[in-house]
């Protein structure tokens, strides 16, 4: 076929590069986007990535509110895509929408489905303690990324991987699998393939609360969850009654009672967990720069024997 007409749909920083592919692979006719929303300490209202490359492009963008009533596939319709692209876009799209471009949806969703399907696959993936994650290009049907797989492309996780880091690398990713597969697609060569039915697991919006450390669960579960929510919620403990983030520990081999300060010096604070121990390297008290614990522990003794962290 000639140059595909392409709506796309995204809006973080991580689908600007399956933006940039669709330019190459076609004519971008509209883009679909979140409302702009305030953000940072200021509540500047503030575009998201994927509106402002659009604009810079000439690109018409469209920010709904809503999906299904009125149905904004109505208003999509004037653009007659013959597919619609969708990263990280935020929202489940209704039937109607999904049906009307010739050639349907397909999906960059940033795991290897089936395994972390929802909101949250990166951070899911470091906390389970994968040594492999990627991303997949599906066709989207009604469900929560249960559509039929079109091509993945696999990339390992580091030992040292957060999810901040992990985050740029698969959505440069989301682009190649693009530029690499949709004109097969788009010229019937390429055919989608059923998900499997077995190593489903869910990937669910992360809650602020889940970055709380609980010493009694094992330390390794502890420095994955560490990573996985870095930057967001961060990981943290409380002391004094003030929160206490923690930006960066390993797991060691010291046992106690879950909580309890096994350690503390130039290396680190040791703190017993459910299984081994953990050693905290970089705190933020609340108010704070980030700081190594040596700093830390020069205006905080922490003695060894003691439980100062709430919750301990």
């Amino acid at each position: 076929m000639s140059r595909p007409r392409i709506v796309f749909m995204g809006t973080p920083e991580f689908a600007v590069a399956s933006l940039a592919a669709c330019f190459e692979l076609g004519d971008v006719v509209a883009v679909v986007t979140q409302p702009d929303k305030p953000k940072g300490r200021g509540n500047t209202v503030t575009a998201p990535p994927v509106k402002e490359l659009a604009l810079s492009r000439g690109v018409p963008v469209l920010q709904p509110t809503k999906l299904r009533t009125p149905p904004f596939s109505e208003e999509l319709r004037q653009y007659a895509p013959d597919i619609c692209v969708v990263t990280a876009y935020g929202r489940i799209l209704p039937k109607d929408l999904l049906d009307l471009p010739t050639k349907g949806c397909v999906n960059v969703h940033g795991s290897l489905l089936p395994r972390f399907r929802g909101a949250a696959p990166i951070q899911w993936a470091i906390a389970h303690g994968d040594t492999e994650t990627g991303v997949s290009l599906m066709v989207m049907d009604e469900g929560l990324d249960t559509g039929p797989v079109l091509a993945m492309k696999r990339l390992p996780i580091a030992a040292d991987d957060t999810s901040a880091t992990l985050y740029p690398k698969l959505a440069a990713l989301g682009g190649e699998v693009l530029r690499e597969f949709l004109p097969a697609y788009l010229s019937g060569e390429l055919k989608p393939v059923p998900q499997p039915s077995e190593g489903m697991v869910l990937a669910p919006i992360i809650e602020k609360d889940q970055g709380r450390l609980d010493f009694t669960k094992p330390a390794v579960e502890l420095e994955r969850r560490l990573r996985a929510f870095t930057p967001w919620p961060g990981a943290f403990t409380t002391l004094g009654g003030k929160l206490l983030k923690v930006h960066r520990a390993l797991a060691s081999g010291g046992s106690g009672t879950p909580g309890t300060v096994l350690a503390s010096g130039p290396d680190g604070i040791e703190v017993a967990c459910g299984e081994g121990s953990l050693v905290l390297l970089e705190l933020q008290p609340e108010g704070k720069r980030v700081m190594r614990a040596a700093d830390f522990l020069l205006g905080n003794k922490l003695a060894p024997g003691s439980q100062p962290f709430a919750g301990a």
